[in-house]
């Protein structure tokens, strides 16, 4: 199963950083190639209070915002809002999409890890999607750093 991992240091406090994570900054990251649907409810969610161990909702994935390519279940495993989260959800296109997040505490703030592995439904799909996952998780970073950019501890 293909797998890679994307750090990003930031000058923000892990427990700031959690305490912003939503849907909402989940978009906020993917923007503007990639927009993830949610109930109302969920959007603005704090993730420290969402649940685990049984899909939360189905979100249509938009490229663009407006096409959708992929409809995913999502499901987390495990939740530390000190320190992370561990994703295990499917998609249409994805038999298994594994997802961690950590934060790791610096000096100037904490470094946020995403590892990434997927076990695609059809071969070939996954061979040409993986590139494309790596490249929308680097543009994720990019935003990360935009977003939290003099963000302070």
């Amino acid at each position: 199963m293909p797998t890679f991992t994307v750090s990003t240091p930031l000058p923000i406090a892990p427990e700031a950083f959690w305490a912003r994570m939503s849907m909402a900054a989940v978009n906020a990251e993917l923007w503007p190639w990639v927009h993830m649907t949610a109930p109302a409810g969920w959007r603005r969610c704090p993730l420290a209070q969402w649940t685990t161990e049984r899909v939360l909702f189905r979100s249509v994935v938009l490229l663009l915002g407006v096409l959708p390519v992929d409809v995913h279940a999502l499901r987390l495993a495990h939740i530390d809002p000190d320190r992370g989260f561990l994703e295990e959800s499917s998609s249409w296109t994805n038999r298994l999409w594994r997802h961690e997040r950590t934060t790791t505490r610096t000096e100037r703030g904490c470094v946020v890890t995403d590892t990434v592995t997927m076990h695609g439904r059809v071969a070939l799909l996954a061979a040409l999607m993986t590139p494309i996952y790596r490249l929308i998780f680097q543009h994720r970073h990019r935003r990360l750093r935009r977003l939290h950019a003099g963000a302070g501890r």
